[in-house]
């Protein structure tokens, strides 16, 4: 069965109609928010600073530039398919990519549709709260949750002095827990979270070395 959109222009990808037609539904979705509020970082409870509809809009525009034509040919198809949004996302968010995608293998398995018992959703498995004051509509799209787990650990690594353990303990217990203890709890699954991220992003580096710079003697 053909997919080109019917009244569609001949000769473009359905794929990019797609992915433009679901770019603009965001784009409206994300217009259309209002009533998000700023949480303040300091706070058991708190969280990185909310997302502006409008700002979202803006780096979600721009991740799209990145991503392949058509949410289709992103499912199933490994990380390698990601690799561009999540170097866009965490440049934008000021965070190394390799942390980012150690902590989306490690989340989801880089499954886009991924769901927890606990309620978490996507590639970075953001829960509907989190997702919320992030600006993200949509969890379950790549593009979204990429660019809104990005700026939550960004928030996170702020809130924590940079410290990394602490930011991705924070990421999967709660910045709560963090706080009370003063570092990464004792608590089992979140030492192994943070021993594996680790790893991941680790690994990720090895496979994809920075660009040497300077000039040799």
């Amino acid at each position: 069965m053909s997919t080109q959109a019917i009244g569609a222009p001949t000769g473009v990808p359905a794929g990019e109609l797609a992915a433009q037609a679901r770019i603009r539904e965001l784009q409206q979705l994300l217009e259309r928010a209002d009533g998000l509020s700023t949480v303040a970082p300091g706070t058991a409870s708190a969280q990185p600073a909310t997302a502006t509809p409008t700002a979202f809009a803006a780096a979600l525009q721009a991740a799209s530039g990145a991503a392949p034509s058509g949410a289709a040919s992103l499912e199933g198809s490994g990380s390698s398919a990601y690799q561009p949004l999540i170097e866009q996302a965490a440049l934008r968010n000021g965070i190394e990519p390799a942390l980012l995608h150690g902590l989306i293998q490690q989340e989801s398995g880089f499954d886009p549709n991924s769901q927890s018992s606990a309620g978490a959703q996507g590639l970075t498995q953001l829960m509907p709260g989190t997702a919320s004051s992030l600006g993200v509509a949509n969890p379950l799209n790549p593009a979204e949750s990429i660019e809104g787990g990005a700026r939550y650990l960004s928030g996170l690594m702020a809130q924590f002095g940079g410290n990394t353990s602490e930011a991705l303990a924070a990421y999967n217990a709660g910045p709560g827990a963090v706080l009370h203890y003063g570092g990464v709890p004792p608590y089992a699954e979140t030492e192994s979270y943070v021993t594996k991220v680790l790893g991941y992003a680790e690994s990720y580096r090895r496979e994809h070395p920075a660009p040497a710079t300077g000039v040799a003697a």
